[in-house]
């Protein structure tokens, strides 16, 4: 399977790329001599981390028939001092609430998309230390 983008310069180093029926601009910030009218192309990186262990997971716990009220990610990374500066490790911790939420059943959910089904998680981890957490809000127990 291939795929292809379309990038095009948009003035100074903003960047406009066509992904599919989506347009995504990318710039520097105004501190690194951009306008900031988007993010960095290295900070889409946790966002593309992101985004492709969450759609395993929620897909995963729908599987399970697991009922969440609300999901989200954070992502800590650290880059490298030298030149180019790299990412030498991202953090994820998934942030669940819901009501009699089963520990063991999130904790296998994030397990299989770290260790099957995200290939983000895949790439980078060839490269870069990749590690995550749990943590979660049971509203309403015993109701």
């Amino acid at each position: 399977m291939k795929s292809s983008t379309i990038t095009r310069w948009k003035g100074n180093l903003a960047f406009s790329s066509q992904i599919g029926d989506h347009e995504v601009l990318t710039d520097a910030s105004t501190a690194h001599g951009g306008d900031n009218r988007g993010p960095s192309p290295k900070m889409l990186m946790m966002a593309s981390l992101a985004g492709c262990t969450g759609v395993d997971v929620v897909a995963i716990l729908k599987k399970m028939r697991v009922e969440i009220d609300d999901f989200s990610m954070a992502i800590e990374s650290e880059l490298t001092e030298e030149v180019p500066a790299v990412y030498k490790s991202m953090h994820i911790v998934y942030h669940f609430t819901g009501s009699n939420l089963d520990p063991e059943k999130l904790k296998r959910a994030v397990e299989l998309s770290q260790d099957k089904y995200c290939g983000v998680s895949a790439m980078y981890g060839k490269i870069m230390a990749i590690t995550w957490e749990i943590r979660m809000k049971n509203d309403g127990e015993g109701k």
